[in-house]
């Protein structure tokens, strides 16, 4: 079994797996909203790309928001170029699974989907995501802009104080970078939730709201 032993940390440049240099295959209309999956970014939106465990539930939680123009599953925040699931799901990758928002910030703020976020995830468990481990299934927000990125990181302090208020002491290990590439996922993941609505989902939160406070609110 190739893959069958996942490393606890993420491969550095030597010792990733060295991927390929053409796309892998995935599909060609969004399940859910009949739009083109790989089509340009309308005029005015935004982009917001999450990670927040296994990305068949976590897509479903955001095609599900108000304002959002479309979502697609895949890898980002690693080194190896256009990975396979199996490649990322052995952890010699340095990817986790994402999902990618496309969103109108007039209907949806950024702020809006950081708490959408935060709130269906337990944003302090490192390399895993409940029963699922694995580098991964690490929560991550890789930011579009500096405006993203000042509010991610606003929102997360707010919530870490909101867990410690409420009983709950782990720090949380969510990682906050700018966006490098986004590698779409094959093309059974994308949507799989609504081609499957018994699939696996293993989405789960802490119970713990999070504030929007004043000031944080792009």
């Amino acid at each position: 079994m190739l893959f069958s032993k996942k490393p606890a940390t993420l491969p550095d440049a030597e010792s990733a797996l060295p991927g390929r240099s053409s796309p892998i295959s995935t599909a060609s209309t969004h399940y859910v909203f009949g739009r083109d999956l790989q089509g340009p970014v309308p005029d005015g939106y935004e982009t917001a790309v999450f990670g927040l465990g296994c990305f068949w539930g976590a897509e479903r939680k955001f095609w599900q928001q108000n304002g959002v123009w479309l979502t697609r599953v895949g890898y980002a925040g690693g080194i190896t170029p256009n990975p396979t699931y199996e490649e990322v799901c052995s952890g010699g990758t340095g990817h986790t699974e994402i999902v990618e928002v496309i969103f109108n910030p007039k209907e949806v703020s950024f702020a809006e989907l950081m708490k959408l976020f935060l709130e269906n995830h337990d944003p302090t468990q490192g390399m895993r995501q409940g029963n699922d481990i694995g580098t991964q299934y690490r929560s991550a927000v890789y930011t579009t802009s500096d405006a993203q990125a000042e509010t991610a990181r606003e929102m997360i302090a707010t919530y870490e104080k909101a867990l410690a208020a409420s009983g709950h002491a782990a720090q949380i290990t969510t990682e906050v970078k700018p966006l490098d590439k986004v590698y779409l996922a094959e093309d059974y993941h994308q949507q799989y939730l609504a081609k499957n609505p018994n699939g696996y989902c293993g989405m789960g939160g802490i119970g713990v709201s999070c504030p929007i406070g004043l000031g944080v609110t792009s």
